[in-house]
């Protein structure tokens, strides 16, 4: 397997070997500060992709001073806040703690002044793409589901578990239980627009379609699909057509979804003993010899180690700016959780999101313990069952 620094290398050099012509010009933008983002979206919507290769070139308007790259850096920053803002409606947090973010099924409601909603997403996918074609890190953290999109890889039920709980838990315990006589379902999903409920169909006549324990999978992949694909579809496609403008679809397929959220957001610097100290045990001790080991483990990691050791916890890399004392859970503050898991030890490490928890087996030794868990954390081994 190809490690992610590799990729990396791999792709920074593909992306060089592409923009031979940037040196003949610069994309030059002037940007008033409090309207960063709708100056922006004015000065650039219109422009050739090809054009967008060039080296940006910014400058706040009333503010002296030479990009020498601080500046352009600075509006990276400010893009990656702006484009989540709640005011432009075009993206929603998930309840993970509101640290990640999936585009809003009724953004619609921002087209104005005879722009599309679409044209915004289109241009976000576009400062997404020149980010990474720049090799310029920025704040913004998607659901993996998004990720998944980017890259076109395939979703299943299971990606629902980060975007909605409590949703995958009741859809979880239907593709484990016979529902026979127990559930009165049809082949409908409802949905929200800002309070007013309404039902679509998951297939042409699925009001009249009962869900019943033959075609329940079917029900659930349906409906899984709704909520992460089909009911921001549009949404998608424009940022996807934005971004693969700037960044071929080809080059980025090397890539999983969790590599791809540290190749847009960087590597974070985790701070070991802000983890441990804020970490809660349930059916171990501080003391326990496991716990121990996993410490020790930890320790001896490296940066993206360490870095796919938080996301895969708790489901992002990112750490809030309080440190692990203000992280976030479904429910509002959670401490990092580490859970006793009954079974034999090979068994590997697996996590719920939601809660910030992972699932430790009591290995035998120490050689053992990290063996699993470097396979767990590579692999994106999450686990779903719900005790």
């Amino acid at each position: 397997l190809i490690d992610f620094d590799n990729k990396r290398s791999w792709f920074r050099t593909k992306v060089r070997s592409t923009d031979s012509d940037r040196t003949y010009g610069s994309l030059r933008l002037a940007v008033r500060r409090e309207h960063v983002f709708e100056d922006s979206f004015y000065q650039l919507r219109g422009r050739p992709a090809e054009e967008m290769k060039l080296k940006l070139n910014v400058t706040f308007q009333g503010e002296e001073g030479i990009d020498a790259g601080g500046v352009t850096r600075e509006w990276y920053q400010v893009m990656a806040r702006e484009m989540f803002n709640p005011n432009l409606a075009l993206f929603v947090t998930v309840p993970d703690g509101g640290s990640t973010f999936q585009p809003n099924p009724n953004s619609h409601v921002q087209n104005d002044r005879g722009i599309s909603h679409l044209d915004y997403f289109r241009f976000v996918g576009r400062v997404v793409g020149k980010a990474l074609y720049d090799g310029q890190l920025i704040d913004a953290y998607f659901t993996r589901s998004f990720y998944k999109h980017l890259l076109g890889s395939p979703l299943t039920h299971v990606d629902l578990e980060a975007v909605d709980p409590e949703y995958y838990k009741a859809l979880a315990w239907m593709l484990s239980n016979d529902i026979t006589d127990v559930l009165d379902l049809t082949f409908t999903a409802e949905t929200d627009f800002f309070g007013r409920k309404e039902t679509v169909e998951l297939v042409p006549g699925g009001k009249d379609l009962r869900v019943t324990e033959t075609n329940k999978r079917e029900y659930v992949n349906l409906v899984a699909r709704h909520r992460m694909t089909t009911s921001i579809k549009a949404q998608i496609s424009a940022f996807l057509e934005g971004f693969w403008q700037l960044v071929p679809r080809h080059l980025i397929a090397i890539f999983n979804d969790h590599e791809l959220e540290l190749l847009i957001s960087g590597l974070p610097d985790i701070d070991l003993d802000d983890l441990r100290a804020h970490t809660e045990y349930s059916g171990y001790s501080a003391t326990s010899p496991v716990i121990r080991w996993f410490w020790e483990a930890v320790g001896d990691m490296d940066k993206q180690e360490r870095a796919q050791l938080v996301q895969f916890v708790t489901g992002t890399s990112k750490v809030p700016l309080e440190g692990f004392k203000a992280l976030q859970g479904i429910s509002g503050p959670q401490k990092f959780q580490i859970h006793k898991a009954y079974g034999d030890g090979s068994r590997l490490p697996s996590a719920h999101t939601c809660f910030n928890q992972l699932d430790l087996p009591e290995y035998d030794s120490k050689e053992q313990l990290v063996e699993r868990l470097k396979v767990a954390i590579h692999e994106g081994s999450v686990g779903f069952g719900f005790g």
